[in-house]
């Protein structure tokens, strides 16, 4: 005797998968092995030169194996240079997500959870944030208190963190009022074993799809601040040093502002066409056909 199974399927988070998906998510797996282990994939060190091999083209373009992606104005290998430049920019990107993320959402749990003086305390901050862009901000405290990676990532992380707090604000209110809060609170939970254990759980996806949409933009302040010349400094590389150093060779060895140029488009493009797939597929309230 056989039963019917009236429980509805649950659908997979990868199934169905669009193909510019996989194409995102295959750029970005390769971008994180890359900066990981670029010290296996670079052929050569990023701040090796070789003056009598300046401005080298790519290798389609008249090049050479050695230098597949050409050298710039003081002969280093522009591949090499990407793949370090990578692992900088990555490394910092997602600190200063991680950052602005754990603190936007406490801020946001706390606010959303005490209410009252310090939850307008709270929103007020969030309201001065969104008036006053990031980059602003950045430049303003790098001048007044100079370079220093510390606090170049501290700064980086300013990008988006009031979209986590207003989120977790709203959520908290939202959830609060669920019958398994009360339930809990009924059997003597505490506050911070509520937030915790019960409240985050249950919005922790809604902050992943944030983070995800917030990625692209902490990349983009980096490599801001740093084609500025307010960032990372030389001997170092990063993908917006790599632009600011060859903006001034454009006519003549355009492939030293380019390549890096081409890296952050697509790593920012996959990272934004990955999130929003990931908003759509978490999101409950949109309807999907099948």
């Amino acid at each position: 005797m056989t039963t019917l199974d009236l429980a509805p399927k649950r659908r997979r988070l990868f199934d169905g998968m669009p193909l510019g998906i996989v194409i995102s998510l295959g750029w970005l797996a390769l971008v994180v092995v890359v900066a990981v282990f670029a010290d296996l994939f670079a052929p050569a060190h990023y701040t090796t030169q070789d003056l009598t091999a300046r401005f080298r083209p790519p290798i389609l373009f008249g090049g050479n194996l050695q230098h597949v992606l050409g050298t710039d104005h003081l002969g280093r290998d522009v591949l090499s240079r990407i793949i370090y430049a990578l692992r900088t920019s990555i490394l910092i990107a997602v600190l200063g997500t991680l950052i602005g993320a754990i603190g936007g959402t406490l801020m946001g749990l706390a606010a959303g959870r005490m209410r009252g003086i310090f939850d307008l305390l709270v929103m007020m901050m969030t309201d001065i944030q969104t008036a006053m862009p990031s980059l602003l901000i950045a430049i303003a405290f790098l001048a007044f208190f100079g370079n220093s990676i510390p606090l170049f990532i501290v700064l980086v992380s300013l990008e988006g963190w009031e979209r986590y707090a207003r989120l977790a604000r709203g959520q908290v209110i939202s959830e609060q009022s669920a019958d398994y809060v009360k339930a809990v609170e009924a059997l003597g939970a505490g506050p911070r074993r509520i937030v915790f254990r019960h409240l985050l759980p249950n919005i922790a996806a809604a902050l992943v799809v944030q983070a995800t949409l917030n990625f692209p933009g902490t990349i983009l302040l980096e490599t801001s601040l740093s084609f500025l010349g307010l960032g990372i400094q030389p001997p170092g590389t990063s993908l917006g040093l790599m632009l600011g150093e060859g903006r001034n060779y454009l006519l003549n060895a355009w492939w030293i502002a380019v390549l890096p140029g081409i890296v952050i488009f697509m790593t920012t493009l996959t990272m934004s066409l990955f999130g929003d797939w990931l908003r759509d597929r978490l999101d409950p309230t949109i309807e999907r056909e099948g």
